[in-house]
């Protein structure tokens, strides 16, 4: 599945910002598509950690998620400058008020969406994730799926990836750029 309000041809370089919840591919399809389109790849989440000098995980579980999501803020602001690259945000990233307003003004925004089940099935994986702890990873991301992607569904491009190879969400991202 592929929504986009862009016309053929319509990117300019500007950065290329994924959205969507958590497991939903945003670093590995951003890899991916920076190396096709040759331009760097910035991981939010790796970006916050190496600035906060400890991991997500121990920021929110020493600060809290409040604290958290104000450096998230300051880091995107900081990633999004106008130069061509590709982003992945952290899931909660683009619920943020002022970062949405800011990646929607000055970035190409891309919600890669897949269900709560499928999302479920892909963290259980790891046990990296702070809102998953101790909870049913079905549950929190169905909670946080009602929340969240009616924000999400403001991004341009909509790119689904549910149980498509990582190369289909690149391909359907370059297609809906015009490239």
């Amino acid at each position: 599945m592929l929504q986009s309000a862009l016309s053929p041809r319509a990117w300019t370089g500007k950065p290329i910002v994924l959205v969507g919840l958590m497991g939903v591919g945003k670093s590995t399809v951003g890899r991916r598509l920076a190396a096709r389109l040759k331009l760097p790849f910035v991981d939010a989440d790796t970006e916050i950690e190496t600035a906060a000098g400890m991991s997500v995980s121990e920021i929110f579980e020493k600060f809290g998620e409040p604290y958290f999501r104000d450096g998230e803020r300051r880091v995107i602001a900081r990633l999004v400058d106008g130069t061509p690259k590709v982003i992945a945000t952290g899931g909660g990233a683009f619920v943020n008020d002022e970062t949405r307003a800011l990646i929607l003004a000055q970035a190409i925004a891309v919600w890669l969406d897949a269900s709560p089940r499928v999302l479920a099935e892909r963290v259980r994986r790891r046990d990296t994730r702070p809102l998953l702890r101790g909870r049913d990873p079905h549950a929190v991301l169905s909670d946080l799926a009602a929340k969240r992607n009616p924000l999400y569904a403001q991004a341009p491009i909509r790119i689904a990836s549910d149980q498509a190879p990582h190369e289909t969400a690149v391909s359907a991202i370059l297609k809906a750029i015009g490239l």
